[in-house]
């Protein structure tokens, strides 16, 4: 089920990733899903970056509107509720730890880094510790694969089949 490799992301979407994050988009290796009017919504990181720095999170969420509206989630304590969930429902857990494992399966095939052995994002895969690294592993994998994020999309105000982008128009316009 692994999804990497990605195509190559081009100039314009570093840039548009550049300016939704606010800063320089690092280790930008792929675009992992988008936007219903095509703008990068979740960026697939490298696993090393260019310094030589190990970053666990493959999939990182990059869309503005997303990432304030899982923000809102974790401002709520939604976060304690799903990890309440998680201790007390066996199967929840389950599918949870396979989610952790995909994840590690789509890194692995992009680049080993044994500085990472066993390490995913958001506290897979038992800790829920990052709505918005669980939520672009949901947008990157599509539904099904990790519920905790699958959960967290739910919750949100924030779909990404709506477009919500706070980009000057221009930004997407040549978006795939």
């Amino acid at each position: 089920m692994t999804r990497p490799p990605f195509p190559t992301p081009t100039a314009e979407e570093i840039r548009v990733v550049s300016e939704q994050l606010g800063r320089p988009a690092r280790g930008v290796i792929g675009i992992a899903a988008r936007c219903a009017c095509g703008a990068p919504t979740v960026v697939a990181t490298s696993p090393r970056l260019e310094d030589g720095t190990p970053f666990p999170t493959l999939y990182y969420l990059s869309h503005p509107a997303a990432s304030a509206a899982i923000s809102t989630l974790e401002a709520n304590g939604v976060m304690a509720e799903f990890q309440a969930m998680l201790a007390a429902d066996a199967e929840l857990r389950a599918a949870y730890a396979r989610a952790h494992d995909e994840y590690l399966a789509d890194r692995e095939s992009i680049e080993n880094v044994p500085e990472l052995d066993g390490i995913s994002a958001g506290g897979m895969p038992d800790r829920v510790k990052c709505l918005h690294a669980l939520v672009a592993h949901s947008l990157a994998a599509g539904p099904g694969l990790n519920p905790i994020g699958d959960l967290a999309l739910e919750r949100t105000s924030w779909s990404p089949a709506r477009c919500e982008c706070e980009l000057l128009p221009d930004v997407t316009k040549d978006a795939p």
